[in-house]
């Protein structure tokens, strides 16, 4: 359905491309920087109809159809649930925050760099929102060219090394996921995803599409110990590239495991479960070890991502409402958080020119509106009682104490050692020895306010009344569970069974029936 008869997701993706277009012929920076603030504010006037979604309405709403290629069987097919809901809200939020971020910031190539995140925004939606398996790898391969300029271009001195291991990892998770895409055409007889979701599949073709999926959603997060790339790329990247990096991208992967790897390979997930449980919590542990190393603070916040994506993952194969539910509000939580350090610290790297914690110390005397948010977020980070990241971080380990208590305390040391490097930073900042404070460097201006403020009332807001968005995720997760269990029910499968007896597990009869018409169709 469309909202009154207007498409509000098709308008959240074409604006910001039309606008990209449009930039492309103005030569002032100046109205360049305001055409693109205006078109970021309009989008979040555009995404507010969203906030009609009914949670117990039906699986997919805002729902646009229409064909595209039809000899191919692709359509045009957009549409929004409790899983992807948040994160396109939080897309079009996050484009007018990066603009009033990046005001002073960049100062070269500023049309492109606007053009870059227009493009950004329109792809990482149209990522959230396709119901068409090709429409949505359109999406996805094409938030990589933008995303690529952002680091090679604007970044630091070795943007050309971080850009280029970031484009390699992507590219070869991508290749992966084209291949599963493929497979399903063949299989499934559709790239429509509602369609796909709806049928079951021989234990054999799980395996193989599920690892094919897996490993390209564990590229993108990244998960260890595909997580090399993403420390170069956050701190080789702009302010704003960093941004969008930990705020929307790295959440692709994760939404990919929810999309696709539950509803469509619920065996092979349940097979794969415990290995990517285990993984998740050396992410956790392995990215909280190594942030407590850190001296440079984008290089800190950047590790820390690695373990806060740990506990995203954990959630999601926990396969309990409490887990994914946590995980989903992580990814939202982790958006918000992340996205306002990096913010900030791209503030600091304008006043210091370093990012080094030792050239940035004692600032609380003296920028003290400033240390206020970044303590803020700092607390937020470590999942402080009463701010949004506390909620998601307990419904994660509420879901795994229950499932199994030893997987909860081995995620614990986690928490603590978010607590460990984060307080330490904070520390050091705010009251360590000023080190090269200068007068004048300023406190937040209007700009920074405004820019910072809007992720600040979020993490209060989710924190101190989360019920909303619980409430509106919960259905689609209920959903999402209940087929996998329904499914796996079907095929016979049992957790006893061995990987032998579970590669002779066939799909039922009424799917094994409709591949025989496909195979029909493609001899």
């Amino acid at each position: 359905m469309t909202q009154n008869g207007f498409p509000v997701v098709t308008a959240l993706i074409v604006v910001p491309l039309v606008a990209a277009v449009a930039l492309l012929f103005m030569r002032r920076d100046w109205t360049v920087r305001m055409t693109t603030l205006a078109v970021g504010i309009l989008e979040c006037l555009l995404s507010l109809p969203l906030l009609g979604y009914v949670p117990d309405g039906p699986a997919f709403q805002f729902v646009e159809k229409a064909d595209w290629l039809p000899a191919l069987g692709m359509t045009y097919h957009l549409g929004v649930d409790g899983l992807s809901l948040y994160m396109i809200l939080l897309t079009a939020l996050m484009l007018p925050l990066c603009v009033l971020g990046s005001w002073t910031y960049i100062a070269k190539r500023v049309t492109e760099f606007h053009v870059c995140l227009l493009l950004m925004t329109a792809s990482c939606i149209g990522v959230f929102a396709a119901l068409d398996f090709v429409l949505f790898y359109v999406f996805w391969e094409a938030m990589l060219v933008p995303m690529y300029l952002l680091i090679a271009v604007w970044g630091g001195p070795r943007r050309r090394y971080a850009s280029i291991k970031f484009f390699l990892y992507t590219l070869a998770g991508s290749t992966l996921l084209l291949a599963a895409i493929v497979a399903f055409r063949q299989v499934g007889g559709t790239f429509s995803i509602p369609e796909l979701m709806e049928k079951s599949y021989a234990f054999k073709f799980q395996f193989w599409a599920f690892l094919a999926m897996a490993l390209a959603f564990a590229i993108k997060v990244p998960m260890f110990p595909f997580h090399t790339w993403l420390p170069a790329a956050h701190v080789e990247a702009p302010a704003a590239g960093s941004v969008l990096l930990a705020a929307i991208l790295l959440k692709m992967g994760t939404y990919g495991f929810l999309r696709f790897c539950l509803p469509l390979t619920p065996a092979a997930a349940e097979t794969f479960a415990p290995l990517l449980i285990a993984v998740s919590i050396a992410g956790i542990i392995y990215g909280g070890c190594i942030a407590l190393g850190q001296t440079d603070i984008k290089k800190l916040i950047a590790y820390s991502s690695v373990g806060h994506m740990g506990f995203v993952t954990l959630g999601i194969f926990l396969f309990s409402v409490k887990g994914v539910s946590g995980a989903i509000l992580q990814m939202l939580n982790h958006g918000i958080t992340t996205g306002g350090l990096f913010m900030m610290i791209g503030l600091l790297y304008e006043r210091s020119h370093s990012r080094e914690i030792a050239d940035n110390q004692g600032l609380g005397k003296f920028m003290p509106a400033f240390m206020f948010l970044f303590g803020v977020f700092s607390l937020s980070s470590l999942a402080f009682p009463g701010t949004n990241s506390f909620i998601g971080e307990v419904l994660v380990l509420i879901g795994a104490f229950q499932g199994n208590p030893w997987v909860g305390f081995a995620a614990v040391p986690g928490a603590m050692l978010a607590a460990a490097y984060m307080l330490r930073l904070l520390q050091r900042v705010t009251w360590g020895e000023p080190a090269a404070y200068k007068p004048s460097w300023g406190d937040l201006g209007l700009r920074e306010w405004v820019t910072l403020a809007p992720l600040g009332i979020l993490v209060f807001y989710i924190g101190l009344a989360p019920a909303l968005c619980i409430k509106t995720i919960e259905p689609s997760i209920t959903r999402v569970l209940s087929a996998m269990e329904a499914k796996n029910t079907a095929m016979g499968l049992h957790k006893d069974m061995s990987m032998a007896e579970r590669f002779n597990l066939a799909a039922p009869l009424a799917v094994a029936e409709a591949v025989d018409a496909v195979s029909k169709e493609h001899p």
